[in-house]
């Protein structure tokens, strides 16, 4: 079951009677030296009017209410209608990343509630767009209960939460709905359990989302059996299930005339379920969240189809690399030697480093028949990746530092942080092989690079193309609820790659 996702609307002047039509007010206050603040307005002392409480005797009231992000003082209002509520919700600075802790702890406070919420918040955008889409990220939720909890069963009865602000933030507003959207999407997609989601779900997924837009802009196209012949390390972890075949699932976004615009080939990891093959996860634990090791390919499907709402005057082509990680008699094994894409070989030496042998493929074909002006692959890839970085940023890796700032600054704004990591050539010796070209997880020596070392054996696959990496094995899963990302799949690189794809246009 998945919870309403929320809505955003902008209106105009608002009259004190259209306010009672909500059900409940918000306004925002900013911490200052000289305590809680509130930008004094017309509407917002019309609210406080009708509310029967003037601030200073809020604040009389709360006296340790301070305005940090997230802060809620909540007031029952006893007027006749729907109005029952006024909030005081606290911005701390009003940055941006206040602005998001401020929408996330809100959201969580009225999720489920089913209300119609008017705020006077008027953010500039960044920090706006922030705050509008943790408001919506923070209320996610899903399960496949077959007797709903009482919650769950409450909050469908009582509909979507909506949320109401300033027509100056319509902009903002439709920008919010469209990231917040694609990021509900992945989540659905992650969260779904793998004896539902296998490669051939996935793909009918992609159908799916891209018929829905309607738009002829987008396009599917699906390759299995003999058609993924050349792509040896598909195949080779695909193979491991056979009732579950591989699928290179290629989403297009081609709008009439845009030959000329630039070409940008994303790869995604879509390994359905990872059980490590015949080098098999240890312990136990660590194979119960691997439904979500498709997630960067979930983040690649999603953003491309945002792409029929915002049109941005680029090509996209999304590589979606799907395969399941099984035990069986077909399964590859360590000291198999396979064939990736365009000729390398490579030695099979761990069987649970699966990730890396389905992307190479993918980089490159995009490599040798795409020419891509821009090669980026997506892969919840390397638990080594998370010794440094923890669960808050993704590990990124590129040669071209603009390339790595503009995406820095990039998640840093919207939320999807990542951090450039080096990809030192020391380490290449690493990836030899007594047999094969290569030998795929490292073991020739012991850097303990483990995320480097991946990264450097996916360059070689991309040619030399204007490649990035994203590791996103940290935070594309969480272990707890926490702000705006929910237990288990959190969508992480959703909202980035929307982002970046529009700002190349």
């Amino acid at each position: 079951m998945q919870l309403p996702q929320p809505t955003f609307t902008t209106v105009g002047s608002i009259t004190e009677r259209a306010l009672t039509q909500f059900n409940a007010l918000v306004i925002p206050a900013y911490a200052s030296d000289g305590g809680p603040e509130v930008y004094s307005n017309e509407i917002t002392g019309q609210i406080l009017a009708m509310s029967g409480h003037a601030y200073p005797e809020i604040l009389a009231q709360w006296p340790n209410f301070a305005a940090k992000p997230g802060e809620v003082v909540e007031i029952p209002l006893t007027r006749s209608g729907e109005l029952v509520r006024l909030f005081i919700l606290g911005f701390g600075s009003g940055s941006i990343e206040d602005a998001r802790k401020a929408g996330a702890a809100f959201g969580r406070k009225v999720k489920s509630n089913g209300y119609s919420i008017f705020s006077t918040y008027s953010g500039e955008y960044d920090p706006a767009l922030a705050h509008m889409v943790a408001l919506s990220l923070s209320q996610y939720g899903w399960n496949l209960k077959s007797d709903y909890s009482k919650s769950d069963k409450s909050a469908r009865e009582k509909g979507v939460t909506s949320f109401t602000f300033d027509a100056e933030l319509s902009s903002v507003a439709e920008r919010a709905t469209i990231l917040a959207e694609a990021t509900w999407r992945s989540r659905d997609l992650i969260h779904t359990p793998s004896n539902i989601k296998n490669p051939a779900w996935l793909a009918e997924q992609a159908k799916l989302l891209v018929r829905k837009t309607k738009n002829s802009d987008l396009s599917v196209i699906v390759k299995k059996g003999r058609e993924l012949d050349k792509f040896g390390g598909l195949r080779a972890v695909g193979n491991s299930s056979p009732s579950s075949s591989p699928r290179l699932i290629e989403v297009r976004y081609q709008p009439a005339g845009s030959k000329n615009w630039p070409h940008v080939v994303m790869v995604g990891k879509g390994i359905t379920f990872d059980t490590g093959g015949l080098s098999m996860k240890r312990p136990y634990d660590l194979m119960i969240p691997m439904k979500s090791d498709m997630s960067g390919a979930a983040a690649i499907l999603t953003s491309t189809v945002a792409m029929a709402k915002i049109k941005p005057r680029v090509r996209i082509t999304a590589l979606m690399m799907c395969a399941e990680n099984m035990v069986s008699g077909t399964a590859q094994r360590p000291s198999d030697v396979i064939t990736q894409y365009g000729g390398t070989t490579v030695e099979i030496i761990n069987t649970d480093a699966e990730g890396r042998l389905v992307l190479a493929d993918g980089l490159a074909y995009a490599d040798l028949e795409l020419k891509p002006d821009y090669l980026l692959d997506i892969a919840t890839l390397t638990g080594s990746a998370t010794l440094g970085l923890g669960k808050q940023y993704a590990a990124m890796y590129s040669r071209n530092a603009s390339l790595t700032a503009q995406l820095h600054e990039i998640g840093e704004r919207i939320g999807d942080r990542v951090w450039s990591m080096p990809l030192q050539d020391d380490y290449l010796p690493s990836l030899a092989s007594p047999v094969a070209d290569l030998n795929h997880d490292a073991s020739a020596m012991d850097f303990s690079a483990g995320s480097v070392t991946a990264a450097l054996f996916l360059e070689h696959f991309a040619g030399k193309q204007n490649w990035v990496h994203l590791d996103i094995a940290g935070p594309a899963r969480s272990e707890v609820d926490s702000g705006e990302v929910i237990k288990g799949g959190t969508g992480f690189g959703t909202r980035l790659l929307i982002e970046w794809l529009a700002s190349l246009s």
